[in-house]
């Protein structure tokens, strides 16, 4: 009997989103803002050569100073080219994360067959905007709720009450950049997470809420991450 390759298919990999919201206030001028770009870069390099397992990790940026941009629209990495910030204005948090939300929420941009998306928060400073509301809707309802999410105050405490919200029922914490140097070590951190969900045999699996395992606190130990 001749071997007939219609038969045959090769299961695709499913979409993992990772969205990006990056603080490009007038604050983040200088040495920050231009620590941001490079270690947002080395996150989509990083990405394109950790290769495909179970899932296919896309990535979007949204930035906020001044206005709010979607500066990288949700693709795949292997689609990606630079990332170039630059920082000017207010901090407007509370549009960025309504536009966040309407991105999570939208089935056609993101389809209920993919897994479970992460969402990055960083910033270097209080909003300049109302943000009670947009966080309280992204945190507590709908799609975004159920997001991986991670946030990193750049300079600030990891007290923070903003960022602090944003993580509410998260295993990790908000993570400290005392200084602009750690803000590349945040992403590696970051990166590294979401490239062991994409090659894991269940990409949705998330720790559970309210613990804190021993393997994250080391792994951002390693990366000189304040937990």
């Amino acid at each position: 009997m001749a071997f007939d390759p219609s038969k045959y298919t090769v299961a695709k990999a499913r979409p993992l989103p990772v969205i990006l919201l990056l603080d490009r206030s007038g604050s983040m001028a200088g040495e920050k803002i231009s620590t941001l770009n490079v270690a947002v870069n080395q996150m989509i390099e990083s990405f394109k050569s950790a290769g495909q397992g179970e899932a296919e990790i896309n990535l979007a940026v949204i930035s906020f100073g001044g206005d709010v941009l979607y500066d990288i629209p949700l693709q795949p990495v292997a689609e990606l080219s630079d990332c170039r910030l630059q920082a000017n204005g207010g901090t407007p948090m509370g549009a960025a994360l309504s536009m966040a939300k309407d991105l999570l929420e939208d089935k056609e941009r993101i389809p209920s067959k993919g897994y479970r998306p992460a969402v990055v928060l960083v910033s270097d400073g209080a909003p300049t905007d109302e943000w009670e509301k947009p966080m309280d809707d992204f945190v507590e309802g709908g799609r975004s709720s159920k997001c991986q999410r991670f946030a990193m105050a750049i300079g600030t405490s990891q007290d923070d009450p903003v960022l602090n919200r944003f993580m509410h029922g998260m295993e990790q914490f908000v993570y400290l950049a005392s200084d602009a140097t750690k803000i590349r070590d945040f992403f590696q951190f970051v990166t590294m997470s979401v490239s062991q969900r994409s090659r894991s045999q269940n990409p949705n699996a998330l720790p559970p809420p309210g613990s804190k395992s021993q393997n994250i606190t080391d792994l951002a130990r390693g990366f000189g991450i304040d937990l």
